[in-house]
Formats: structure tokens, sequence, C-alpha cells
């Protein structure tokens, strides 16, 4: 289709901005619609992995991304034994990969300059709560002070996990993991330079730090400081921060400097995981993306990269399709199988790493760090890591799964 749908957003994160750059330079008129005041990053920190980049890449921000980002090698896991969990990296596939760990603040500023600059229209504290059908046989918006928005060729859900309008599309509900995690964005402590660095005991707990670079040129060097936690946890874990600082510092006496500088419980953030994986992401005029569409716990750090995806192949598809209903099948049928291997995987990977088993966590420190003896399950580990698999016996190069 050439230029010309007037297009709808919900949601102004990772993948609505996203979307709404690619479709603005495209011709297509689009609006986005944001519940906040402004357009605002929830979390401390994410890896961009060599298949998103390739989605920045065609977004123009890559080099921005990359300049405010660290440039992670690999994952080095250990217990609290000292065994080793993980010890891969990138290179190991292909000198020429890694991935990009970057504070949440920092790629929503440049997606945010980015989409101010593309000329898309933006509305902010307008809450969506449904979309109905207008007279006109088009898709509208219905705002939670019950007025409706202008008529759209096409309205595209990117409000998240917890959207309110996936039911437009699906009778499908998320589930909740017992299992989230507390964040707090602190100064780089220097002990994993390029690495995601966890620690484990059991499946119970999991100390880590990834390098986040800065979120503004010339800023200081921070890092994500994250600690496993189940979600029914979190009261008493504030009300007991001080035996858990000894917890985290005995798990890990090199942090110490860097638990020492926290104030208290409220310089962390509580992240609950949902997974949900819609089979048909569009029903008429409408199309969910990013974790509307998908979401899963982060164990294989995929969330970000796939809301980028989705929007970069969305516009494809809008693209290559004679009209709306061909795009959303051409989408769909482009991302399926992607999808759907990272999101079985995800969740078959959780119990190993956030669970109250004993068993999971025994099985994952007597053969994931022997798995790299075979060169293909090795390979595999790295390819998985990087977001190059579309199956369980197929990959593509990120350029390739960045495309329709």
């Amino acid at each position: 289709m050439r230029g010309g749908l007037d297009i709808a957003i919900a949601g102004a994160g990772i993948a609505g901005l996203a979307a709404a750059i690619m479709l603005t330079r495209a011709g297509h008129r689009v609006m986005v619609y944001e519940r906040f005041e402004q357009s605002r990053p929830i979390g401390s920190g994410l890896m961009i992995q060599p298949v998103g980049l390739a989605a920045l890449e065609r977004l123009g921000l890559r080099a921005e991304i990359e300049a405010r980002g660290a440039r992670i090698s690999g994952i080095e896991g250990y217990t609290a034994r000292g065994t080793t969990v993980f010890d891969i990296g990138y290179g190991e596939l292909d000198p020429s990969f890694y991935a990009v760990a970057v504070h949440r603040a920092a790629l929503q500023g440049v997606l945010w300059r980015g989409f101010a600059a593309c000329g898309a229209n933006f509305v902010a504290a307008r809450p969506v709560a449904a979309i109905t059908t207008s007279p006109d046989g088009r898709a509208q918006m219905v705002f939670d002070d019950g007025a409706c928005g202008p008529p759209a060729d096409l309205v595209i859900d990117a409000s998240g996990a917890r959207s309110m309008l996936r039911g437009a599309v699906t009778v499908q509900q998320p589930r909740v993991f017992r299992y989230g995690a507390v964040w707090a964005t602190v100064p780089d402590p220097g002990v994993a330079p390029a690495k995601l660095a966890p620690r484990y005991i059991g499946a119970r707990v999991m100390l880590g730090v990834l390098p986040l670079g800065v979120v503004d040129p010339g800023g200081p060097n921070l890092a994500a400081l994250f600690w496993s936690l189940k979600g029914a946890d979190y009261t008493n874990w504030r009300a007991n921060f001080a035996s858990w600082w000894n917890e985290a510092a005995t798990l890990w006496p090199a942090l110490s400097p860097c638990l020492e500088a926290l104030g208290g419980p409220d310089d962390f953030n509580m992240a609950h995981y949902h997974h949900i994986t819609v089979a048909q992401p569009h029903k008429g005029p409408v199309v969910l993306i990013g974790d509307s569409a998908h979401s899963t716990s982060p164990q294989l750090g995929q969330g970000a990269n796939h809301g980028l995806l989705d929007a970069v192949v969305l516009a494809d598809a809008i693209a290559a399709a004679p009209d709306v209903p061909a795009a959303l099948k051409l989408y769909a049928r482009a991302r399926r199988r992607q999808v759907q291997f990272y999101q079985r995987a995800s969740a078959l990977m959780t119990p190993l790493f956030q669970s109250d088993s004993r068993v999971f966590p025994a099985l994952r420190d007597l053969t994931f760090h022997r798995m790299k003896i075979v060169p293909y399950l090795k390979r595999e580990m790295v390819r998985t890591l990087a977001g190059l698999k579309t199956g369980l016996f197929t990959l593509a190069t990120p350029e390739r799964i960045a495309r329709l």
C-alpha cells in the first residue's frame, strides 16, 4: 500500500514509538495516544540483542543507542559455590556480534527524538479504554471518559503486557509469574565489564548486575542491579531491607560499595512478569504488537527486541500488501515462528532460574556449562541469546529477521 492510511497507536513505549516512526516515514497519518502526561520508561535496563540492533539500524537510531549504551560481549553466571552456570559470548558465534545494554530512559529518549522528528501526532494523558467500530466501518478508539477518537484505517495496540485493549483481538488472558524482580539503577561498580553477570542460589535467589552506559552523553556510567523476588514477598522485602542487604553483600562481596550507596527499598522498582502469546495478533483493523501480543519473563532478554522487530516488520507488511487485512496476515505470518520459539523457550527456562524448585536448578547447574563441550549445542546457546532462532532447528541473520 502506498502512504495515506489513518493509523492510531495506543502506547508510546518502545514498540509504539518505533512503529510510529516507520509508518510516518512511509507517508501514513499517524496519531499516538499515551495514557501518561508524557512518554516515560518503566524499569532500569535492558539488552538490545543483534536482532534488535538490526531493527534500530532500520530506524536510523542504532549509532545513537550505541553511543549511550554499554557493549555486552556475553553472560557470566555463577552459583554461590562458584560453579559456572553460564560463560558464553557472542564472539563465539561471530566476531562481529555483540549486544548493547542500555538504560530504558536512554532508549526511550532516543526513540522519542526520532518520533518527534518524523512528524507523527501525539496526544498525552489520553488513556484508551476500548476499541469500537465507527459508523463508516473503520476502527475507533474509546477513551476512558467515553469520548471517541477519529476513525482510523488501522489501530495498533502497543500498550504493553497489561493491555486493556487486547480483548478487541483475543479472549486469551496473561498468566502472571510468581517471581519477578526488583531493579535499581546504580553507578557502575565495574565488577563485570561488558558482561551480564548473575549469581544464583538454586532458583530462589538471583542477584545480578548489568552495565548500562549513560543516559545522556557525558553522564556517569550506570548499571542495573537486580534481585529475583516473588511478587507476594515484596512488602516483606521492603520491611526487612537491612537483612536483604546483608544477604546480597554475602552472596557477592564485590558489590558491597554499590550496595552501600543505596538509600533503601525506594531506590528499587518492582517488575512483575506476565506470559501471553496471542495466536493471531490481529482482528479486523486492529493489531497487537510488542508485549500486548507476546510477553514473558526476561530470561532470554528478548522483550524490547521483539517490540522493535514487530514495528519494522509491520511497516514492511503494510508497504507490501494491497490492503490492511492482507498486511496484517502478512505481518502475523512473518513474525509467528520467531515469536513462538522465544515465548516457549522463555517459559521453559523460567523455572530453572526463578522458582521454588530444587530439581530444576540442580539440573541447570549440572548441564548448562557442560553443554559448551558439544560445538553444536554451544552455537545454539549463542544463537538463542542473540535472537537468531526462528524455530528449534532454524535460524536467520539479524538483518533478515528485521525485514519482512
